[in-house]
């Protein structure tokens, strides 16, 4: 039995080369400092995979996932790292098993897709050895927050049958401001990083839910909400009286928040 669900910021694919960055460290540390426990398998939603109605990657063993290189421009080395993790087709069948339930009227697999790097460059320093199984499952940007986290409601068995649910993206997230000068953070992603950080520690979920209602410079910092659902639905796993912990927090190119959340259900 698992208690706690997480959210991960991944920010930048250069997270996976770049010993600069503290997030970096920080995940690199994980057994050790957040999570000691081998979970039985992984399932991570990330905000590099939409797709208009739920979607599992199911990947039978002994085949593992592939790595999948989904950004461009970068230094040769990243598009050489891999991270073959074993599939996990029981897991999908069972996440499709419980959105069923639950009420969607479908949840499709795909048999060929692997791991985005929303999925393998966290994975990779959390759990290099690649030996856990994993199931990625997809978000859906045409539909709203409140909708994720019903998602992740309809997944909360799952921690009693031994899977970790991450959510990974990120807690800010405008690619279109970033800043390259080395400088301090700015204004509005630190108005909207702050007023995170309160609404989850003081189980304000619901307004997290409303965050475009709710949250200072909310399109702002998520002029799309690709990175953010993977957080709701985290959120919606854990259970509305979960307690929320910041587990990580840095920044990098002025904008891109690395806040990284630990959600723990009571006993």
């Amino acid at each position: 039995m698992i208690k706690e669900t997480f959210f991960i910021s991944h920010g930048s694919p250069t997270l996976s080369i770049d010993e600069s960055l503290p997030a970096r460290h920080f995940l690199q540390s994980w057994k050790q400092t957040v999570f000691p426990h081998t979970p039985k398998s992984i399932l991570i939603i990330s905000g590099h995979w939409e797709t208009h109605v739920p979607t599992v990657n199911v990947i039978s063993p002994p085949k593992v996932n592939d790595t999948i290189y989904d950004f461009y421009g970068f230094p040769k080395p990243m598009y050489q790292l891999k991270y073959p993790a074993p599939g996990a087709s029981q897991l999908a069948k069972r996440v499709k098993e419980l959105l069923l339930a639950s009420g969607h009227d479908r949840v499709d697999e795909d048999k060929k897709r692997g791991l985005d790097h929303g999925a393998w460059v966290p994975l990779m320093l959390m759990y290099p050895d690649a030996q856990i199984p994993v199931c990625q499952l997809s978000v859906q940007t045409q539909m709203d927050a409140t909708y994720h986290y019903h998602l992740g409601q309809a997944l909360a068995p799952l921690k009693d049958e031994g899977v970790l649910i991450i959510g990974s993206g990120s807690a800010t997230h405008n690619l279109r401001a970033l800043r390259f000068d080395n400088g301090s953070a700015a204004s509005w992603a630190v108005d909207f990083d702050t007023w995170l950080r309160r609404a989850l520690e003081e189980g304000r979920y619901e307004d997290v839910n409303k965050y475009l209602e709710k949250a200072p410079c909310a399109k702002m910092a998520h002029p799309w909400p690709d990175h953010f659902y993977p957080l709701h639905v985290a959120m919606g796993a854990a259970g509305d009286q979960a307690k929320a912990k910041l587990i990580h927090h840095s920044w990098s190119n002025g904008t891109l928040s690395y806040a990284s959340y630990q959600f723990t259900a009571p006993n």
